[in-house]
């Protein structure tokens, strides 16, 4: 086989085998990075690199890997705007947390979401108790949206910290 169509095959490989591990592992996990998050992703960005280009150490050979890269995400951004069927696929929905300040406690233990979180998340946004929430939303990029029954208030966005504290509400 051709050493560059060999790339091609084995970038394209790694690219849909980490979408569909993120895919079924959380992107929420990637939307605040910690310490142990971004080793991570360094092991497996040195682990996958070989599976790529395998022994072609080349520049052209990082390029066409890093060109296969860039044109598959290209092309899945493209499919997901025209086929709202793939874009679900692809990716995972927003999440009602609060709503008129009732808290969906099946929700929150589903997601891992601790109180102290979800707290932080509303001074964050200048409410101090739940019943003043009109809603809470975790997006579909690991953000905390909140908007709140008090119109004085400036609206805001919190980036989701991942702990991995038990729900205590």
């Amino acid at each position: 086989m051709n050493e560059y169509l060999n790339i091609i095959v084995r970038s394209s490989a790694v690219y849909f085998f980490m979408v569909i591990a993120l895919r079924l592992f959380g992107k929420k996990e990637l939307s605040q990075l910690n310490t142990a998050d971004v080793i991570l992703i360094l092991l497996i960005s040195n682990s996958v690199q070989n599976a790529m280009v395998g022994n072609n150490t080349s520049l052209w050979g990082g390029l066409a890997a890093a060109s296969v890269l860039f044109g598959i995400n290209f092309i899945l951004k493209k499919l997901m705007f025209r086929y709202p069927k793939f874009s679900d696929f692809m990716q995972e929905k927003p999440e009602i947390l609060i709503h008129n300040g009732h808290l969906d406690f099946k929700t929150l233990s589903k997601l891992n979401i601790t109180s102290d979180e979800l707290k932080e998340s509303m001074r964050e946004h200048g409410i101090e108790h739940f019943n003043e929430v009109k809603l809470a939303m975790l997006e579909i990029d690991g953000n905390i949206s909140i908007i709140s029954g008090n119109t004085h208030l400036k609206q805001t966005y919190h980036k989701r910290k991942h702990n991995h504290k038990n729900l205590n509400i």
